[in-house]
């Protein structure tokens, strides 16, 4: 018998599969295909202080394995959240959740974290740090590692939940980015968000998405992400949720092995909303068939 059990800050998760903020909504919809109780857990959609109606459309376009999108944080608010969300989810959902947050300040940060700090249900918090900050320049909050180590201790100030700071791609030395947040406190680092890319319309001669660029995701970006998740691993001591382009189990094994104790499954939902119920019950054959006894024992392993 394999054991299949992972623990993120103290928070054990019969499995290592998490569906990724942004792609599982608040979990109603695909609870009324399967009984999303399978899963470790679920990182629930970028919630901000106030109602977000996202950029305008086109805001999602395909791409040759993947997608680009560029949807801006649609959400209902951190009070509806609170006050409908989280008790619809209690009617379906047994499990501790993955709060996600987003902001455009520190201040909105704070205020957003706190609050959901109390809510029961909640497990975890993971903050999303590639928002732009308003109040200076647009520049996002995890560009630097100064940023992003200010923006942790505030959060960590107003918390007493596990904080996972989720981590942008699109910088310079993204190790240096993750020791910063684990000095500034962060109990764990979430990587990677998305690639910046984008497409252009041939016929019309304009970009494809209205906001001109978006987040790639999807397969494609599988290799980056891992090869990030490996930097991190061997840059802080923190655990690490690590995501971008996973699609099927061994991509779940591969990502342990290059360093995270858990894993996020995003675009892959959007093209088959069952996969993460498909890994979670192919993920004990495909340990005993790699001789797997404890998914634990991989995490880091290839790591020499």
């Amino acid at each position: 018998m394999v054991n299949t059990q992972v623990t993120l800050s103290g928070l054990t998760l019969d499995n290592p599969v998490i569906p990724a903020s942004g792609t599982f909504g608040y979990g109603h919809e695909f609870a009324e295909l399967y009984d999303i109780n399978c899963l470790g857990s679920f990182s629930f959609k970028g919630t901000t202080r106030e109602p977000r109606f996202g950029n305008p459309t086109p805001r999602i376009a395909e791409t040759p394995a993947g997608m680009l999108n560029a949807v801006g944080l649609q959400n209902p608010g951190i009070d509806k959240v609170i006050s409908e969300e989280l008790p619809r989810l209690r009617e379906y959902f047994s499990k501790p959740v993955i709060a996600n947050i987003s902001g455009f300040s520190a201040e909105e940060y704070a205020y957003c974290c706190e609050r959901i700090d109390a809510e029961p249900q909640v497990g975890l918090i993971e903050v999303n740090i590639s928002c732009p900050n308003v109040h200076d320049g647009g520049m996002s909050f995890g560009t630097t590692p100064q940023s992003a180590a200010n923006i942790t201790r505030i959060i960590k100030s107003v918390t007493t939940k596990p904080v996972y700071m989720k981590l942008s791609p699109n910088v310079a030395d993204i190790a240096e980015i993750a020791r910063a947040c684990e000095d500034a406190g962060a109990d764990g680092i979430s990587l990677i968000n998305t690639l910046l890319g984008m497409r252009i319309d041939l016929r019309r001669r304009r970009p494809l998405l209205k906001n001109t660029t978006g987040g790639l995701s999807g397969s494609a970006i599988f290799p980056v992400a891992l090869r990030m998740v490996w930097q991190v691993y061997e840059a802080v001591s923190i655990p690490i949720i690590g995501m971008g382009g996973v699609s099927c189990t061994e991509d779940v094994i591969e990502m342990m092995m290059a360093g995270a104790s858990a894993v996020e499954i995003g675009a892959a939902n959007l093209v088959n909303p069952y996969i993460c119920k498909q890994i979670v019950e192919e993920l004990p054959t495909k340990m005993a068939e790699l001789g797997i006894q404890d998914l634990k024992e991989i995490i880091g392993g290839a790591h020499q």
